[in-house]
């Protein structure tokens, strides 16, 4: 994953955004390199929920310069984004509507190239697929994992679930196994960040 980062960095001098796995308007991870005082003035005003760049990248798939974009914009957001050197951009977008990832790149001197924004697109896409949650997690064993991440003992989570102890066991290895994890601790960890728990 930070290679991808680091490509988009280096195409975009006046920062980007990258939103991976957005689910129930939250990412599973988020990361922003735009100028502080943009990030905190878009946070205060809860932008987010305003930007037409994101209404752009949650209902379309592909990549668009920022110019392109022909969706309302009553709060100015783009107005108030070049204020703060975000003059030129385009974002990509892609995943299920229920598991989107939108990344937004910018520069102050010139629009992105096709080459640069399909090079971008490829990032979130590679982005996207990194950070896949996994789906062949039983219910059981995501049940053990959110036992043990309460605080219950193996013996004691076993008896909570009406199954043995090395049944119990079975299933942590059996989530560890498929989270590729190395240990429960890790294991707990990675189902918390993908919300399996």
């Amino acid at each position: 994953m930070v290679r991808y980062l680091q490509r988009l960095e280096e195409m975009a001098p006046a920062g980007y955004t990258a939103g991976v796995h957005i689910r129930f308007a939250s990412p599973l991870y988020m990361r922003s390199t735009y100028p502080q005082a943009w990030q905190d003035l878009y946070v205060d005003n809860n932008y987010a929920l305003r930007d037409p760049l994101v209404f752009w990248g949650i209902s379309k798939t592909g990549y668009i310069r920022w110019s392109e974009i022909n969706l309302p914009d009553p709060f100015g957001v783009m107005a108030k984004a070049a204020e703060h050197g975000l003059t030129f951009g385009a974002v990509a977008s892609c995943g299920k509507i229920t598991s989107r990832t939108i990344v937004g790149i910018a520069r102050a001197d010139r629009e992105f190239t096709e080459d640069e924004m399909a090079e971008a697109a490829d990032i979130a896409q590679a982005l996207h697929e990194v950070t896949e949650p996994p789906d062949d997690l039983t219910p059981a064993m995501i049940e053990a994992l959110r036992l043990v991440g309460e605080g219950f003992r193996h013996a004691a989570a076993a008896g909570k679930l009406g199954i043995s102890e090395s049944a119990f066991k079975a299933r942590l290895s059996a989530a560890r196994d498929r989270l590729g994890a190395k240990t429960t601790a890790e294991a707990l960890r990675m189902a918390r960040e993908f919300r399996l728990i």
